[in-house]
């Protein structure tokens, strides 16, 4: 099968086959100074450059004629279907293609300029050495993005700052004389709010249907995010994790007689557990304590299928 994509740059895995996100963020770790971030959006691309990019590769009119009809197909809002004059619909198979053959110019124009950069779809990092120069360039980029290519540049996503203190695709990096991939803080806050969600005591569901959901969640999680270089955030996050499992299972106990069984019954002294039971803490504190961990540990917890999202061992 003949390629209509264009051969990508040395610094472009955006949506390509056999190439991930994983291959953009190595690009980036091991920068420093400042990085000047321009976000093209495709909400306001014109048709007729669109096509015309496409027609440089594809010369069978009938498939130039279903791109287009995809293009112009229209959205539904409120129910009601809407016609689209320009952008290209997101989500689809064909729009990462699309956006890879507007910005082939945009990746040129970088080389020709001898800026080092990292470009995934739409959303692309520049690194310089001073701030001066990324607003000097900021301002170039974005006069080449507006004026030849006729792209809307996403302002609040866009800024000139140093990397540590920007995200990208989830991950951002440390400012240390070793550059380390970190995982950006609102993906830590998306990730705790996800488990909140699932490990929410009026769910009425089972422990097994409990670990079920999260092996599913913590695996993908794990799948993309455990590419990150400082493990210790990974254990932090299993420890977590496991915290909250157990305040589960305490409030699924309810009645302190059932609790004090079920303490008894999993290795817990009679003792420890009566000073557990009748503890006036919050059931947060209680989670770490040493009758909980006991009962609950975690070895228990691998023995019911919880994946962990730290390293092994």
């Amino acid at each position: 099968m003949r390629r209509c994509d264009s051969p990508p740059t040395s610094a472009t895995w955006g949506a390509r086959c056999g190439n991930s996100a994983r291959r953009v963020l190595r690009g980036g770790t091991g920068t420093r100074g400042q990085s000047s971030r321009p976000v093209s959006t495709h909400h306001r691309v014109s048709h007729d450059i669109l096509i015309s990019r496409v027609a440089k590769r594809v010369g069978d009119r009938r498939v130039l004629k279903l791109i287009r009809s995809f293009l112009t197909a229209g959205v539904m809002e409120n129910g009601l279907v809407g016609a689209t004059d320009e952008g290209a619909p997101q989500g689809g198979p064909l729009s990462p293609l699309l956006s890879n053959l507007m910005l082939d110019d945009f990746d040129r124009e970088l080389e020709r300029r001898g800026l080092r950069f990292v470009r995934y779809a739409d959303d692309s990092n520049v690194y310089v050495r001073s701030e001066r120069a990324g607003q000097r360039v900021m301002v170039g980029l974005k006069a080449f993005l507006t004026g030849k290519l006729k792209l809307k540049v996403n302002e609040p996503k866009s800024a000139v700052a140093r990397p540590h203190t920007r995200k990208f695709l989830g991950f951002t990096f440390s400012d240390r004389v070793q550059v380390k991939r970190r995982i950006a803080p609102k993906a830590l806050a998306r990730f705790k709010d996800r488990i909140r969600e699932l490990t929410q005591r009026t769910r009425g569901i089972s422990v097994d249907q409990l670990i079920g959901t999260l092996k599913r969640y913590l695996s993908g999680w794990r799948g993309y995010f455990g590419f990150c270089e400082t493990p210790s955030v990974l254990r932090k996050l299993d420890e977590w994790v496991r915290r909250r499992l157990r305040c589960f299972l305490w409030k699924q106990w309810k009645l302190s007689r059932t609790r004090f069984r079920e303490l008894i019954a999993r290795g817990v002294s009679r003792d420890l557990a009566a000073q557990t039971v009748g503890s006036p803490h919050s059931v947060w504190r209680l989670s770490c304590s040493p009758a909980l961990n006991i009962a609950l540990s975690n070895r228990y917890f691998r023995s019911l299928g919880l994946p962990s999202v730290g390293p092994v061992g």
